[in-house]
């Protein structure tokens, strides 16, 4: 039995823990860098690539999938970091000619989850780390796309859907060292007004719902293996640090899309009116705001203070769609890996093939390398790898 002094003082400790930590990652709070002493991150360096192969909700949309030789070539050219986002209906069972109904969420077709598993396996193979991530949760997901029938953040129902498919996935790789997977539980959470609406107002998360979210999911997790390693991204879309879950054992995940009018320029999904759009630069004057390296600095310091407080980070997701000039992309581009790089923060390009990628990206002003049949932007592998 529990010594009750013993419960208090750990009680008493943890809530100091949490208020401290909320203290100094709040997101309007000065940060003096200079005060806090930097510290090795608590995760590996990291990176690699998103692979969009169960990124569809529907896998009749799916893209070609993930070859062998890619991860070949990863780890020849000196990546050790995958991250898989998942889309949790293309794995399941249902009819999809209409929308899914609740009672529908926990059928899981094992055929598919079959293949991912071999995808993750296969990364393996070439010794890289693999990130599974629900990039749609039963209740939540970033895009559009599919009609949620209920809602994560307020439904009890969607929320114990959502641990029943990470209870599934760490079962799964029960017996897979941290060493080779983690697991990255929801794709930039943001408290939406229509869930179904991608375009509908949104913010962050409230502190408290965020926190129930991470605990549950992470005990479904560790009810199968203690040891295995979790990731949150941050909320309102990763952009910012999550200083209520500090406490925890979860490392966070941030993003390097700022600003997005560099990253998403004339991206449809991201930007309503795509075509009335000032020219975009690296460093300089775009619309009402100076862009320049400067803004990005002020953009981690928040998560640099957070990995020195000894919170594992890592960046999920980074790039630039292919409609950015391709000179502006690579000098913003340049000044995001190197300031993760100074801090040993790792990173994920969104993706390794198609328009945010290395391979076939569909840019009009690169002159591509004949790559085994694919057109490859060299001049974006070799910033990558300079700070692999």
């Amino acid at each position: 039995m529990n010594n009750p002094d013993s419960l208090q003082r750990r009680d008493f400790l943890k809530k100091s823990s949490l208020a401290a930590a909320a203290a100094l990652l709040a997101t309007n709070a000065p940060f003096n860098l200079s005060a806090a002493p930097a510290s090795k991150n608590k995760l590996p360096e990291w990176k690699g690539f998103n692979l969009l192969d169960f990124f569809s909700p529907n896998p009749a949309n799916s893209r070609e999938g993930t070859k062998e030789e890619y991860f070949k070539w990863m780890a020849d050219w000196g990546f050790d970091f995958v991250r898989i986002p998942m889309a949790y209906p293309s794995y399941l069972k249902f009819d999809r000619t209409r929308n899914i109904l609740p009672e529908e969420v926990r059928n899981i077709d094992t055929e598919a989850t079959d293949k991912i598993e071999e995808l993750v396996y296969l990364a393996h193979k070439y010794k890289l780390h693999v990130s599974l991530n629900l990039h749609r949760g039963p209740g939540y997901c970033v895009n559009a796309g599919f009609h949620e029938p209920y809602n994560l953040w307020t439904d009890q129902q969607a929320l114990d859907d959502f641990c029943f498919h990470w209870n599934f996935w760490a079962t799964r790789f029960k017996n897979v060292s941290r060493k080779k997977i983690s697991f990255d539980l929801l794709n930039e959470p943001s408290n939406r007004e229509d869930m179904n609406d991608q375009h509908s107002k949104r913010g962050s998360v409230p502190g408290d719902v965020y926190r129930k979210m991470a605990i549950a999911a992470s005990e479904a997790i560790r009810s199968v293996n203690k040891k295995h390693l979790i990731i949150a991204d941050g909320n309102n879309t990763g952009s910012t640090v999550i200083p209520e879950i500090a406490d925890l054992d979860i490392a966070q995940s941030c993003r390097g899309y700022t600003p997005g009018i560099v990253s998403h320029y004339k991206a449809p999904w991201a930007m309503k009116d795509i075509d009335n759009l000032p020219e975009v630069k690296w460093p300089g004057q775009v619309g009402d705001q100076y862009l320049s390296r400067e803004m990005l600095e002020k953009f981690y310091e928040p998560w640099i203070a957070l990995k020195n407080q000894g919170v594992g980070v890592h960046c999920g997701e980074c790039g630039c769609y292919n409609k950015t000039p391709h000179d502006v992309f690579l000098a913003w581009f340049g000044d995001v890996m190197d300031i993760l790089h100074t801090n040993q923060i790792g990173f994920a390009l969104w993706e390794f093939k198609g328009s945010f990628g290395i391979l076939n990206s569909g840019r009009e002003d690169v002159d591509y390398e004949d790559w085994y049949g694919l057109k490859l932007d060299r001049k974006l592998l070799n910033l990558l790898t300079k700070h692999v």
